[in-house]
């Protein structure tokens, strides 16, 4: 996924109200921006990281840039735009980087299913196999050195979506949790359970009902981004 028009970057002054920030440009002259994440953004939102931010050409919009990545001090690159990981899943999908997911001539996206009226974030169909339902959560939380977590706030809405893909597991589907890793400084992912112990109970039951979990980090860069490298899921590790 290439940037286009090119990102252009800011010093990041606060972020407010869920879905603005404050960015100071380069000759000094602040802006408003837009941030389409709602979560807790744990260590992505730090006063004084760069901010990279794109442009839209859509003349009704309030607030025309948006919040695309932030460069930590750190030197990690993190994609803080929930809404590209879906369309960075479905892109290596396409170009058969997942490979676990290979082999499905349709692919459809936000389509209705579920006991709980949810949408599935990409369903994957085949004349000569079972239906491939898959949810995709991003992962931007960063703890102990190289260790990622999700989720980085409470989540009902993830817990109903684990349910919902139980559900699917025991009716014999191919029901997929897709962890997208957003963050460059993270190699492996665990549950948050000190944050969300609910939704890592949740995860136990659904992987011992049949539900896969697969783990791929996204490259990340103020030019493209892509899905191309499988990293470690552990089930049980706890933060201490």
């Amino acid at each position: 996924m290439k940037f286009e028009p090119a990102l252009k970057s800011a010093t990041l002054l606060r972020r407010y109200k869920r879905f603005l920030a404050d960015v100071q440009l380069p000759d000094g002259s602040e802006r408003t921006i837009h941030c389409a994440n709602t979560g807790a953004m744990t260590g992505c939102a730090t006063p004084g990281d760069k901010v990279w931010y794109s442009t839209s050409d859509n003349v009704k919009r309030k607030y025309p840039n948006s919040w695309e990545l932030t460069e930590t001090k750190a030197g990690h690159m993190i994609c803080v735009n929930t809404a590209q990981a879906n369309r960075l899943v479905v892109e290596a999908i396409k170009e058969g980087a997942i490979k676990e997911l290979e082999g499905y001539p349709t692919l459809r996206t936000e389509v209705a299913y579920g006991e709980e009226k949810s949408r599935i974030d990409v369903l994957l169909q085949s004349p000569t196999r079972e239906d491939c339902f898959i949810e995709v959560k991003s992962v931007t939380l960063l703890e102990d050195n190289d260790q990622g977590y999700f989720p980085d706030t409470v989540t009902t809405r993830g817990q109903k979506h684990l349910r919902e893909l139980a559900t699917l597991a025991q009716q014999g589907k191919r029901a997929v949790l897709l962890f997208a890793v957003l963050h460059s400084g993270i190699d492996k992912v665990s549950p948050a359970k000190h944050i969300d112990a609910v939704y890592n109970q949740l995860l136990i039951e659904a992987e011992s009902l049949g539900v896969e979990i697969l783990c791929y980090q996204a490259s990340l860069s103020s030019e493209m981004m892509s899905i191309n490298n499988r990293v470690l899921f552990s089930q049980f590790r706890e933060k201490m």
